[in-house]
């Protein structure tokens, strides 16, 4: 397990990772990298490591700023002395938060939560190889685990910048990819891509109707916030999809 401990006072790096040596002896850890700067000039010069420990208050700044400027496409567990940023913690893809100084039961506890979660990832894509497209996709909403089989998706749909699953019963669920991602991963016999916002299943569409200049709105179950419309460019396509041409 590669592990990249962001950290600005030595003595709590050492400590760090010595427990960490003690309960992942194969792990490789690189660090200290104290500050947003040099956080953001390591993940430039290096592969993406497997987990990300950080503080938060960093020599030169946030290391919220770190992360937006970065988004490390891995679990982060952020380890501070203040309580005060936990909830910020976990609208990135924070796995956990420790406080300092951090004792090994709960070290122990997140590195089993990691696992469990490398392990719900593996099968996801073991997923995808043997089948060529998802069945299964894995959520997660606070410290909550949920997977949710394809037959129950009815569209995904993105909002200010986030993905969402919506599913047939009418909840929504963040997902950690993007739609021309997840247009890759489902079978297109079973879902469109309708516009930059929505791909929709074919058992969500409840109603078309004609729009102008060619273009064509749906009716969705459950009911969209807005009618995703369907681009005159499109409209051929999908009518050749809707009637099983395609």
């Amino acid at each position: 397990m590669r592990i990249l401990i962001i950290e600005d006072e030595l003595p709590a790096f050492k400590r760090l990772a010595r427990l960490i040596g003690e309960l992942v002896p194969d792990a490789e850890i690189a660090g200290p990298v104290d500050s947003v700067q040099s956080a953001q000039a390591w993940f430039q010069q290096h592969p993406v490591p497997d987990v990300l420990f950080t503080d938060i208050q960093l020599a030169d700044g946030n290391t919220f700023d770190f992360i937006k400027a970065v988004q490390p496409a891995c679990p982060i567990i952020f380890t501070t002395a203040y309580n005060e940023y936990a909830l910020q913690a976990f609208d990135t893809t924070g796995l956990d938060y420790l406080l300092k100084p951090i004792k090994r039961e709960a070290l122990n506890r997140t590195l089993s939560k990691l696992r469990s979660f490398k392990s719900f990832f593996q099968q996801d894509k073991n997923e995808v190889l043997n089948t060529g497209y998802r069945q299964r996709f894995m959520v997660r909403f606070g410290d909550h685990i949920k997977t949710i089989a394809l037959e129950e998706i009815a569209y995904f749909y993105s909002e200010q910048k986030t993905t969402f699953i919506k599913t047939k019963n009418g909840k929504s669920y963040p997902f950690d990819s993007n739609l021309d991602s997840l247009e890759q991963q489902t079978d297109p016999r079973k879902f469109f891509r309708v516009n930059r916002q929505f791909l929709a299943s074919l058992e969500a569409i409840t109603d078309i109707k004609v729009h102008t200049k060619g273009r064509v709105i749906l009716s969705l179950e459950p009911a969209a916030k807005e009618e995703p419309v369907v681009s005159s460019e499109k409209a051929a396509s999908f009518k050749s999809w809707i009637s099983g041409k395609s």
